[in-house]
């Protein structure tokens, strides 16, 4: 199994949701963050006064899949929250040892 971490702009949230949801991904975490990478943030103006945002919002999706389901859902990824413009995102695929589901004490693919 595979966990894909997926960290793209707020409003490619739902895009992104629904083509996991297409690929077959029946469940994942979102979760509200702020970072920066080469943008380093960026100067906003307000009441008169400039300021640096040095952190910008962002969103982290995370879902766990089988390995022959990894292509396809960072392909689906990649579709939904592509603007060409500085700032997509990053896709990050890591190994998972071991699931269990707290619930029923199913572990592994039973658990996904």
């Amino acid at each position: 199994m595979k966990q894909i971490t997926a960290v793209i702009k707020p409003f490619k949230q739902e895009e992104v949701r629904e083509n996991l949801a297409a690929c077959g991904v029946t469940g994942l975490t979102v979760t509200e963050v702020k970072g920066f990478g080469r943008q380093k943030g960026h100067t906003e103006l307000y009441r008169g006064a400039e300021y640096v945002v040095d952190f910008l919002p962002k969103i982290k999706i995370e879902v766990v899949v089988n390995e022959n389901d990894v292509d396809r859902c960072v392909e689906a990824i990649i579709k939904a929250a592509h603007t060409g413009k500085i700032g997509d995102g990053k896709i990050f695929i890591t190994n998972v040892e071991r699931v269990v589901r707290i619930r029923t004490g199913e572990e592994d693919q039973a658990a996904v």
